[in-house]
């Protein structure tokens, strides 16, 4: 299956989704890269089953200025109702600067994360992208995620434990005060095509670990129709 990876914003560095992908090479995936979306050109989403989105609305790391237009994001709604297959990991997930359309069709947007801590992520329901995927945990961001669309469909869920008092946490909002159970993966539909959202992805090891290593092989293959 040939997939297009659009990655690399300057907090989230495009290598780490780039080498955590390699992998897959060896189970029949191909990866196109685009890092710079500066001359993006959406209908470049139509040559592929899938497109594996991982990068927030930055045009590169040297460039901040926003890239999802709402061209760019009409393209991408455009390509899903015709059949296409998106995949949101993590930076993904954080919201256009000038519309939302984009951000209601992936479903939700990025609310904030605490400080990297233990993220513990596992199955919670029986889906194709969960088959055979076994509970994990490892250093994250965990992503508090503002759920947009009422209609996902959460197949596996994430925890974190408190890193901190109370009122360290009103002086600093990136201390978990309270055990975190929060949405890690979920699916929906939107015309003839599949979305889906992996919340974890922010360190290499996350990527690398056997059991996402599964779950994203799973994510691909069903948002890509197989």
């Amino acid at each position: 299956m040939r997939v297009l990876l659009i990655c690399d914003d300057f907090w989230h560095p495009g290598q780490v989704p780039i080498d955590g992908v390699a992998p897959l090479k060896e189970q029949g995936f191909e990866f196109d890269v685009i890092s710079d979306v500066k001359d993006f050109k959406p209908e470049t989403l139509s040559h592929y089953p899938v497109v594996l989105l991982v990068k927030s609305d930055q045009v590169s790391r040297e460039d901040k200025s926003g890239w999802k237009t709402g061209a760019v994001q009409k393209a991408f709604i455009d390509y899903v109702e015709k059949g296409g297959g998106l995949l949101t990991v993590h930076s993904g997930t954080v919201s256009c600067n000038e519309n939302h359309g984009l951000d209601n069709l992936i479903g939700c947007k990025l609310a904030y994360h605490p400080h990297d801590c233990p993220v513990t992520v596992q199955p919670i329901k029986p889906h194709p992208v969960t088959q055979g995927v076994g509970a994990f945990c490892e250093t994250d961001e965990h992503y508090r995620l503002e759920i947009l669309s009422p209609d996902i469909d959460i197949v596996m869920a994430s925890y974190s434990p408190p890193q901190g008092t109370p009122d360290k946490y009103e002086e600093d909002p990136y201390n978990n005060t309270t055990a975190w159970i929060c949405p890690a993966a979920y699916v929906r539909a939107q015309g003839k095509g599949r979305v889906c959202v992996l919340a974890p992805g922010h360190f290499l090891p996350v990527w690398l670990n056997p059991q996402f290593q599964r779950l994203l092989a799973n994510a691909l293959r069903w948002t890509g129709g197989e």
